[in-house]
């Protein structure tokens, strides 16, 4: 039988190059106090046995765990995958954190936790305690929660926060949603739309506020008036049926709309009923880019968030918070994108 061969340690690798663990470990987490020469031959060491780090062996050299763990709203998140439609969120999350933490010897971990639960600083405490993370990122609403914020801070955890400009600790990244907003809209009022209508986010989340001012902002540039094409959501499906109830009603008489996937998804489906079709009747832009609207009939013109981007980003200033460094506090932008797809046409009448 053949004899299963020794998996290559720490260890092994400082005997090899005939230092200590410490600088071996110094040299696999890129510390700034080592030799060149030192830094040669430890990492010819790691080349010639093929050594791949662990993060026991990256915890010899301070109190760093390695780990950055990522809050994800539960009853959002587990409402998603049940629901199996393709949403990207948490997926491209994972993409763009978990290879960002890979270049530098890190480790992302996701944990969900209900903002609106009675026990979420137990929740939070035991999370901390288990896991012992670097760094936290935190999206919404958890990046604007001041007791998870507060919570963070008296650990002394770097964070950071996508999806919130509020005061506070941590670091601030948006996707820049009012100017996603804004060209969704300046998109439809090229086409001829006057009356294009808006459906709002859950208010709970700092960005819904944003995208809002972005559409009012490009109405008013267009000259346009914002009576009634305005309602209330909560980026669910029934909020959009209510919404497109309204919208499309004779009174108000909205030819485009705007609001997220799931609302979107009522609105079709209330079009139909009313015999209108899209884009030739009613043009859609969805503020979410996922699967389901990609693959919708027709394929709905969309805002791109860069959430892998964010995410990356994220990484790199917990990261380099890390590391003694001084990374800036002002607000971290990624801008968001459109995607022109087939939901958007002309406005009826305007050929």
């Amino acid at each position: 039988m053949a004899r299963r061969r020794q998996s290559v340690t720490i260890k092994h690798v400082a005997a090899d190059a005939g230092v200590s663990l410490q600088t071996v470990s110094r040299v696999i987490n890129k510390e700034p106090n080592v030799r060149p020469e030192m830094l040669e031959r430890v990492q010819a060491s790691i080349d010639k046995l093929g050594y791949v780090p662990s993060i026991a062996a990256q915890r010899m050299s301070g109190s760093r765990s390695y780990l950055i763990m990522a809050l994800n709203d539960r009853e959002r998140t587990i409402a998603d995958w049940r629901k199996r439609e393709g949403t990207d969120w948490v997926d491209q999350m994972l993409l763009g954190g978990m290879l960002k933490c890979a270049e530098h010897g890190y480790r992302l971990i996701v944990e969900l936790i209900d903002t609106h639960s009675d026990h979420i600083e137990r929740e939070l405490r035991a999370a901390i305690a288990a896991l012992q993370p670097d760094g936290v990122i935190l999206t919404p609403p958890h990046s604007q929660n001041p007791a998870i914020l507060d919570l963070l801070d008296e650990h002394k955890i770097s964070i950071a926060r996508i999806g919130s400009l509020r005061e506070g600790p941590g670091f601030r990244l948006t996707m820049d949603d009012d100017h996603a907003a804004r060209l969704a809209t300046e998109h439809l009022v090229a086409l001829g739309h006057r009356r294009i209508g808006f459906i709002g986010g859950d208010p709970e989340y700092e960005l819904s506020a944003w995208r809002v001012e972005g559409w009012k902002a490009a109405m008013a540039d267009a000259g346009l008036d914002i009576d009634g094409l305005l309602t209330e959501g909560d980026f669910g499906y029934e909020s959009g049926r209510a919404a497109a109830e309204q919208l499309l009603s004779a009174e108000v008489g909205a030819t485009a709309i705007i609001g997220s996937a799931d609302q979107l998804q009522a609105v079709m489906e209330c079009a139909r009923q009313r015999g209108l079709a899209v884009p030739r009747d009613l043009s859609l832009v969805s503020f979410d880019d996922t699967p389901i609207v990609r693959f919708a009939h027709p394929p709905l013109t969309a805002v791109h968030q860069p959430i892998a981007e964010v995410a990356e980003a994220a990484v790199e200033l917990i990261i380099e918070q890390q590391r003694r460094k001084k990374p800036s506090t002002e607000p971290r932008i990624v801008t968001a994108s459109l995607i022109v797809r087939e939901s958007t046409g002309p406005a009826p009448g305007s050929a």
